[in-house]
């Protein structure tokens, strides 16, 4: 796991080295300091020789600023380190997720990919930083003063041996029973996610129905959950600090009482008892230090067990080994295709869909709630794969195109289709690049999006907020439209796209797609029987199978399901003016 995660630090290596090479020069020079103490008490003060005093009083004092200096240089690398660490496993994490079909993001959810994107890589910074700095640190100041400890006094220094299986063993005990608590309050991370993620895209709906109590009520649930969970985990945690002062103690009371009987039967100097006091609080301090490392880690591991399986997962969808990059036409042709979200749905959302769709020609789909109209239609840009069967595209298996060629050729446009924050023309050139003015004004004439267009005061350089929201939802609709229209594609998929737009305008926005786009193949999916009645043939969806294939006027003649929705809507007067 850390592999694949320290993987992710690239340019950065050569500041994650240089930390801990400078976290090793500081902790030798740190050990070296009580060793010099001692002597300049028993060689210096003892002796009341001067010389001895000012030349290791230097050396404790060169010592000293060196140790300042690798403490600097060591805590800058480490936070260059950690922090580009982070930021590529945010863009590695999100270049990651744009190449997920949405089988990928549906296992992982929108609320948990936002969690591991920020707060699971921020767990990870931090855990990095102490990884590179105490988690080096804590081991060499451990190893080295026990060294120097035993060089003072090796039969005095067998109390720190005493304490260490105390401090292992209750440190074990501590770090495995955090650990399943912090990987349960990651989890319910994503639960708060989703709950404001909600409410915020909601909140208009909130208002309406007065229901903020109750959302706040929703809310505190989940951040109590959390704080229970936060609780639990830290007051295990907490445990750790008086295991610590009690070693410490412990260890400084037995030093003391025997260096005492030690010195006074001359078997020790005091100079050698003060380094072996210095020498204890650096063993236990790095103790410590190791240990809140340790809880970190516990922390973050939970985290970081969440964004590699996010870097493992890998696409539902990909490329063959020798892509087809051309289109040939917009034909479409589905071949005993059967389809369902998930591998284990034992009920199908299409089963067994078969019809031939010519090249340019103009196809409505019609059906109720949950036909699989929307599902039949994302299998053509291979948003999807079948489960059985094939979807062929300009005579070609889709699975044989480059995805990127392929959806290039197909065009959707959503009943919720999505603006972003910019321009007008930042939107509309979504669909090419390079596409001039004069072409994304024409776009906007076919799709009837010049009608408002002409009067925002700048034109296509009029500011569109996020998600359009100082637009109408027909505005939105028509510029979604637009946007398609400018890809220039083979096969145009307009799924419930007028709903929010009045009967004139989607009838003239249908008459300019069949007189200025003939060469297109369009698909029309719609709950209005007037948006569909005048394509060539109209596909009848109930329950993921195709229930009729075939005009207007057939239809009305021989399915029943047709017949039932034309006299609902249109004798009855509910689409007449559409009509």
């Amino acid at each position: 796991m850390l592999r694949r995660l320290f993987s992710s630090i690239r340019q950065y290596r050569r500041n994650a080295i240089l930390a801990p090479v400078f976290v090793a020069l500081e902790v030798v020079l740190d050990v070296i300091i009580p060793y010099l103490m001692a002597k300049i008490i028993d060689r210096g003060i003892a002796a009341s020789s001067m010389h001895w005093i000012y030349l290791i009083g230097l050396a404790l004092v060169g010592c000293a600023l060196m140790s300042l200096v690798c403490g600097i240089m060591s805590g800058r690398h480490a936070a260059v380190a950690s922090a580009g660490l982070a930021a590529n496993l945010r863009r590695d994490m999100f270049a990651h997720i744009q190449e997920f079909a949405f089988s990928n993001i549906d296992k992982f959810s929108q609320a948990s990919l936002v969690t591991r994107l920020t707060t699971d890589i921020t767990n990870v910074q931090n855990a990095t930083q102490m990884l590179l700095r105490i988690l080096v640190r804590s081991p060499l100041m451990l190893t080295f003063s026990l060294l120097m400890a035993f060089k003072v006094n090796g039969t005095v220094s067998l109390v720190f041996l005493a304490v260490a299986p105390v401090l292992a063993i209750g440190l074990y005990l501590i770090i495995t029973r955090a650990h399943p608590i912090f990987e349960q309050v990651i989890r319910t991370y994503d639960r708060l996610n989703t709950v404001v993620r909600e409410n915020l895209r909601g909140i208009r709906v909130v208002k309406a129905f007065v229901r903020e109590e109750d959302e706040i009520d929703k809310f505190k649930a989940v951040s109590r959950d959390i704080y229970t969970g936060f609780y639990r985990a830290e007051r295990l945690l907490n445990l750790n600090s008086p295991l610590m002062q009690f070693a410490m103690y412990s260890c400084t009371l037995l030093l003391s009482w025997i260096g005492a009987q030690l010195i006074v039967t001359s078997r020790m100097t005091t100079g050698q008892l003060m380094g072996l006091l210095s020498y204890a609080s650096q063993i236990l301090m790095s103790l410590n230090m190791l240990s809140m490392v340790l809880m970190m880690m516990t922390v973050s591991r939970a985290s970081a067990e969440r964004i590699v399986q996010v870097l493992d997962e890998q696409p539902a969808l990909a490329d063959p080994p020798n892509p087809v990059t051309t289109v040939a036409d917009g034909s479409v042709e589905f071949r005993d295709a059967t389809f369902g979200y998930g591998s284990c749905d034992e009920t199908m959302c299409l089963e067994h869909i078969t019809l031939n769709i010519p090249s340019g020609s103009t196809i409505g789909i019609i059906g109720g709630t949950g036909s699989g109209k929307t599902t039949l239609s994302q299998l053509i840009p291979r948003l999807y794969d079948v489960s059985e069967g094939a979807v062929f595209v300009g005579g070609r298996d889709v699975r044989e195109y480059g995805i990127q060629a392929l959806r290039q050729q197909v065009a959707m446009v959503l009943q919720k289709n999505i603006l972003f924050a910019g321009t007008v023309r930042d939107n509309l050139l979504w669909g090419d690049q390079n596409a001039t003015d004069e072409e994304l004004l024409e776009a906007c004439r076919l799709a009837r999006a010049d009608e408002f267009l002409s009067t925002m005061p700048d034109g296509l350089d009029s500011h569109v907020e996020q998600g359009g929201k100082n637009l109408s939802g027909g505005q939105r609709q028509r510029l979604c439209i637009a946007r398609a229209l400018v890809k220039k594609p083979k096969i145009i998929i307009l799924d419930d796209s007028t709903s929010a737009v009045d009967s004139k305008t989607d009838q003239e926005i249908r008459k300019a797609l069949r007189t200025d786009l003939a060469g297109i193949t369009t698909i029309i999916i719609g709950q209005r029987i007037a948006s569909v009645m005048d394509a060539d043939k109209i596909i009848v969806m109930e329950a993921g199978k195709i229930d009729g294939f075939a005009s207007h006027e057939e239809l009305l003649r021989t399915n029943a399901i047709y017949q039932e929705v034309y006299t609902s809507q249109i004798r009855k007067g509910s689409d007449h003016d559409a009509a």
